[in-house]
């Protein structure tokens, strides 16, 4: 299976969590995002550094860069840089 080119821009919670878990509801995919962040405290000290809203509907271009820092991109998605694939808290 060919990669697919993931790109940093604004998301829909729900849009990067399925890129994360395509085979989960979209209710389950986003907490599960939402425990993977929580679980990195790097990722959510760098998050509320900035003007991070746990409640709104989007992530910023800002804050999906720092989630793919972090995280890493989603399986079966490609970024221009592969040092994102640092830490992944649970599967």
């Amino acid at each position: 299976m060919e990669d697919i080119k993931f790109s940093v821009r604004c998301y829909d919670k729900v849009e990067l969590a399925k890129m994360y878990f395509p085979k989960l509801s979209n209710p389950v995919s986003v907490a599960k995002l939402r425990r993977w962040m929580r679980n990195c405290i790097p990722l959510m000290e760098e998050l509320t550094a900035g003007d991070f809203h746990p409640k709104l509907k989007m992530f910023s271009a800002r804050e999906v860069r720092l989630i793919v820092r972090f995280l890493g991109e989603p399986d079966g998605y490609t970024t221009a840089s592969e040092e994102n694939r640092n830490y992944r808290p649970f599967n």
